[in-house]
């Protein structure tokens, strides 16, 4: 089955989508934000096998979300480092284990916890406004054509019912997607 490439949708979820791939991929980033640096420590955690793991490290890398430093001269081997795009994924890791916490924890509660260590608190993620710092939830916010939103597309676009200037339309009750060619 061939993979649809989301790479050039103007959508930044599908982008993000695009760079992930698989479901192995926000895991070998939680393993590095865990600590893990070590190809053989991402294989033993992860119980991954080493070609897809070869594979994932690879396209983090080419996507920049790591970088590959050498740690041993002889024979040649390396660590695999978050860079700041890499890190500045941490938050969406954190919001998905927020919803696996609600949604997919068993009785006994959250598998894993978070401890904020600035103040000492166990936390979990929310998603806030960036100006009024109120929490962004699914009916309070509506999507509009951003700037990056590509010119040949826009008319189409904004006929789509999520575009539509009348609130009642509203954030998920809209049709497809426009794609790009």
């Amino acid at each position: 089955m061939k993979r649809t490439p989301f790479s050039r949708w103007p959508c930044s979820v599908a982008r993000t989508v695009d760079v992930l791939g698989d479901w192995w991929t926000p895991l070998v980033l939680r393993e590095a934000f865990y600590g893990v640096t070590r190809f053989d420590d991402f294989a033993k955690s992860l119980g991954i096998g080493r070609n897809v793991l070869t594979q994932r490290l690879g396209r983090l890398v080419e996507e920049g979300m790591l970088e590959r430093v050498p740690y041993q001269e002889r024979p040649v081997r390396h660590e695999y480092r978050l860079t700041e795009k890499g890190r500045d994924f941490f938050p969406v890791l954190m919001a998905m284990m927020r919803w696996g916490d609600k949604w997919m924890a068993g009785d006994d509660g959250p598998p894993i916890l978070t401890r904020h260590t600035t103040c000492g608190h166990t936390a979990h993620a929310e998603v806030v406004c960036s100006e009024c710092r109120q929490p962004l939830r699914h009916g309070d916010v509506r999507p509009e054509l951003g700037p990056g939103f590509p010119e040949r597309l826009r008319e189409p676009a904004e006929e789509l019912p999520r575009f539509a200037a009348d609130s009642r339309s509203g954030p998920g009750r809209s049709g497809g997607d426009v794609r790009e060619e």
